[in-house]
């Protein structure tokens, strides 16, 4: 979230930052500040009433010692009445911090200044293409009537399973998907990330730090009788790894990165835009994480972008890269990258990859700090992104490298799938 001191001294360009997402912020913000201002001055009146009491309990102290018992017990019924003003000072100042807190949460993330105006997705702006978009044969097929053809993933057998939106995942499709997620985790650990193996399910705190919570709750899944969550993506709980935490700043940057199944309740989704991989309730995704000095992030994030990019390359997969417009950009994002694949049998792009930049939006609610070299507490900046999402690169890698003998397996995942050809 937004730190207070920033809100008060930012208050008129956050309002007009704000409008990039088509939201008037102004009562909000507003609201925010009058609450510190109550929640300050409570303060203030706590901590003398504080201080009065605890010079009176020594002055009374001095008084016994001295004999005169008499003035001691008139302090101490004042002491009383200073002890009864605290506590009703202390739960006045926690609802203010509570209200407080409540309203913090509703405000998105300041968009960065180069973000794009725009009212939907259809405003976002290409900034970068990419690869030779291939001419398929008389009769090429979308991915979902090639899984079927091959027998290489089964669409109905996971929804007799589970339900719609849970492949099963056959031979072949099985090794693909396991060689992919090798890939991934080679090329990230090879460019200096550290692997991690991550929780599949988090608690509320962890969902709140990342900004999942109270925004997302309605597409995750919720274990009620734990009060546990199923992560959408790995983020959330390899981000938690630095929650309440103090790094040096010789500690940064940290790199990490992790594969996980993901689960999205993806509630409201339906049409044909939605068939076989394009979206699923479960999937697979190796994600890159890092924590980084403010003065570094979007250096960072600019390497995370060519990190991806090298990938695709490899993969020789068609793909553009899309700079979200303040509509689309995710409510903890400040600036975020979508990478896109196109689909040659579907006639369209499909996004693989999103990359974001947070600042200090979910440090500050993570409490992930670093101690600088002058000695002072300083927010980190967290960024994240997909290295890659799996389903749609599988739907790419399907649909692009079909060929009339079959499936020609790009050749850098060949030493992982052990063949060349699906057919």
């Amino acid at each position: 979230m937004l730190q207070v001191a920033f809100i008060r001294d930012h208050k008129d360009d956050i309002i007009k930052r704000l409008t990039k997402r088509n939201i008037d912020a102004t009562a909000l913000i507003n609201d925010v500040i009058n609450l510190d201002e109550d929640r300050r001055m409570l303060q203030t009146k706590l901590d003398n009433t504080k201080a009065e009491s605890n010079a009176l309990s020594k002055e009374i102290g001095n008084l016994f010692k001295s004999g005169e018992s008499q003035k001691a017990n008139i302090l101490k019924e004042k002491t009383t009445q200073l002890k009864e003003t605290t506590k009703v000072l202390e739960l006045e100042f926690n609802e203010k911090a509570h209200a407080l807190n409540a309203l913090l949460y509703k405000i998105p993330n300041v968009p960065h200044t180069s973000v794009p105006n725009g009212t939907s997705e259809a405003d976002n702006e290409e900034i970068f293409r990419d690869g030779e978009i291939p001419k398929l044969h008389d009769g090429a097929l979308p991915h979902w009537e090639l899984a079927k053809k091959y027998n290489i993933i089964d669409f109905e057998l996971g929804n007799k399973i589970t339900g719609a939106g849970f492949p099963v995942y056959i031979d072949k499709g099985a090794r693909l998907q396991r060689a992919l997620i090798a890939y991934f985790l080679d090329k990230n650990t090879k460019a200096g990330y550290t692997e991690y193996q991550l929780p599949h399910l988090v608690n509320e705190a962890s969902g709140f730090g990342t900004g999942q919570l109270p925004d997302k709750e309605g597409q995750m899944y919720h274990v009620t009788a734990d009060n546990l969550y199923l992560i959408p993506t790995a983020e959330v709980p390899g981000t938690n790894i630095f929650r309440d935490t103090l790094l040096n700043e010789n500690d940064l940057p940290v790199s990490i990165t992790g594969y996980t199944p993901c689960f999205r309740r993806e509630a409201g989704s339906y049409g044909a835009h939605v068939r076989g991989l394009n979206r699923l309730h479960q999937f697979d995704k190796v994600e890159i994480i890092r924590v980084e000095h403010p003065d570094n992030s979007y250096d960072a994030f600019h390497a995370m972008v060519n990190h991806v990019k090298d990938i695709l390359i490899e993969l020789k997969l068609p793909y553009r890269i899309l700079k979200l417009c303040g509509a689309d950009v995710t409510f903890a994002s400040a600036l975020t990258y979508d990478f896109e694949v196109f689909s040659t049998a579907q006639d369209r792009w499909l996004e693989i990859s999103s990359i974001s930049n947070f600042e200090t939006f979910q440090a500050n609610r993570l409490k992930l700090r670093f101690k600088n070299n002058e000695g002072k507490n300083e927010f980190c900046h967290t960024l994240n992104g997909s290295s890659l999402a799996l389903p749609r690169v599988l739907a790419g890698i399907l649909e692009n490298c079909q060929t009339e003998d079959g499936i020609k397996i790009p050749e850098a995942l060949v030493p992982y799938t052990g063949f060349d050809i699906i057919s």
